[in-house]
Order: C-alpha cells, then structure tokens, then sequence
C-alpha cells in the first residue's frame, strides 16, 4: 500500500486530521525502510513507542500503528511513556531493530505553529480549517526521511516477547471470562483482577 492511501486508512481511523498522526506515519515507514521489512500481518515486527501518557502529538502514536501493523490488538506494540515522539521497531525474525526519533528542529517549528496556538485555546482538530491543518499534512507528506526525523543505526536487540495463551476460566465471583493472565487465586478461589482487588 503506497503512502497516499495508508494516510487515508489512518485519518480514517484516528478519526480527524492533525499533523502528528502523519508524522506517525512516516516515522513508521522510514523505520520500516531502513530495516527493509514489510507492514506486519501478523507479529513479524514488534514497536516500542515513547509516547506518554497525555500530551500533546499523542496521534503520533495511530500513525505509528497504521504504517507498522503493529497495533494493540495484535499485542505487539508496547508504550514506553517517556512522553517523546519516538519509536523502536523491530524485525522480530532478525532480532534487529531501530530507533527513529522527531527531528527537534523540525517538531519545535510544529509545536510553535498556529495548529497548537489553537489546539492549546480549546479548540478541537476537527474544529481547526482545512487551510491551517492541510498544507502542514502535505509539508509532512513531502519532506525527506532526514529532515523529519533522527534514524539511528540498525543494531541486534534482545527482548521477551509476550506469549499469547489460549487457557481462560470463569472468575468464581462475577461469572465473567478471564485468560490466564487476569486469574488470580483468593482464598482458594479463582478471580479476575477487578473482583481480587474487591473493585466489583
């Protein structure tokens, strides 16, 4: 899927049009290049994302998703909450990975512009005309892998990949399905987390 139409699947599902989500994109994609992998269909890549927990140009983080394939449903992209626009990917076959990271030069220009002096008076992103938000989403489109961003040199990375299970049980207090990692054991019964810290 070329570029174009990966930036239409992603304003699609974030759901408005923003600068940062297309950075996320391309951040996606130059990692991607560099390492010279496709888009995961399964968990063929594995993604570190730095973004926090609430800030602004957390859309980074849906365009990441869009262009990797490595999505929270697939349970192979993990947060890291620094609150930086960054990413590690990885190249799950090879064990090789890496990191790409905004350009400082290039996101202060985007932190200062009249997108965020709305976005910090309230103003919402589907609120903000098309002729502020849409140049600054083509300016993104175009620009070269270098001045976007800061690619560091591939290297071998060792990390646990979480390993998906098939077993669940009944919690024995709210009758709900629980896979094993949810199940804790209370006085010799088998809960889900919610019910063993008594929030049910």
């Amino acid at each position: 899927m070329d570029a174009e139409k990966l930036l239409s699947l992603a304003i699609e599902f974030h759901g408005h049009k923003c600068p940062a989500m297309p950075l996320g994109l391309r951040a996606g994609l130059a990692a991607m290049k560099t390492l010279g992998v496709q888009r995961a269909s399964n968990k063929e890549l594995f993604c570190f994302l730095e973004n926090g927990p609430s800030h602004a140009t957390m859309c980074f983080g849906d365009g990441v998703q869009v262009a990797t394939g490595c999505t929270y449903g697939k349970g192979n992209i993990e947060k890291l909450y620094y609150s930086k626009n960054a990413i590690t990917l990885v190249d799950v076959k090879t064990m090789r990975g890496v990191r790409v990271a905004l350009n400082p030069e290039f996101q202060r220009a985007g932190l200062n512009s009249e997108f965020v002096n709305l976005r910090k008076k309230g103003v919402q992103p589907k609120d903000i005309p098309a002729e502020i938000v849409e140049p600054m989403i083509e300016n993104i489109m175009s620009q070269p892998d270098d001045v976007l961003f800061k690619i560091g040199d591939v290297f071998d990375i060792e990390f646990e990949k979480s390993r998906s299970t098939f077993y669940w049980d009944e919690c024995e207090n709210c009758g709900e399905i629980v896979f094993a990692h949810g199940l804790r054991l209370k006085n010799g019964k088998k809960l889900c987390l919610p019910c063993f810290e008594g929030n049910i």
